[in-house]
């Protein structure tokens, strides 16, 4: 369902050591990755690093990054490419969306055919 390049990988798997608690033997620390209203194209990739999936998430494993996803994005997500850019003019995640019909030109927003940017699923 998604797909990491070795930098994104690398990096995703950074900062989950990084956030890592003194609790191991708690839920998995992973990413949780959604879309939400916003943007300029009408919706917005979200990221956030944490140990509290829940009870409805879809949850994969690529290259040792665990991701929670909800199901409303799962659809719009559906084989995502992530890669990570570092350089002296932008750095970040960057994201290849096959099922956007248009984004923006910074790469964080995208339109889904004629979805409403209401996170409802193109299917």
């Amino acid at each position: 369902m998604i797909n990491l390049t070795e930098k994104a990988a690398f990096r995703l798997r950074a900062f989950l050591r990084a956030k890592g608690s003194s609790d191991e033997a708690a839920t998995p620390r992973g990413v949780r990755l959604s879309v939400a209203d916003g943007g300029c194209s009408g919706y917005e990739y979200k990221m956030d690093i944490t140990s509290q999936p829940h009870s409805d998430d879809v949850v994969i494993e690529q290259d040792s990054v665990l991701f929670y996803i909800d199901l409303k994005s799962a659809p719009l997500l559906e084989g995502l490419e992530i890669d990570f850019i570092d350089g002296l003019m932008e750095s970040g995640f960057k994201f290849s969306n096959p099922n956007a019909s248009d984004s923006c030109g910074c790469g964080k927003s995208f339109k889904a055919g004629d979805c409403t940017p209401a996170a409802v699923p193109c299917s």
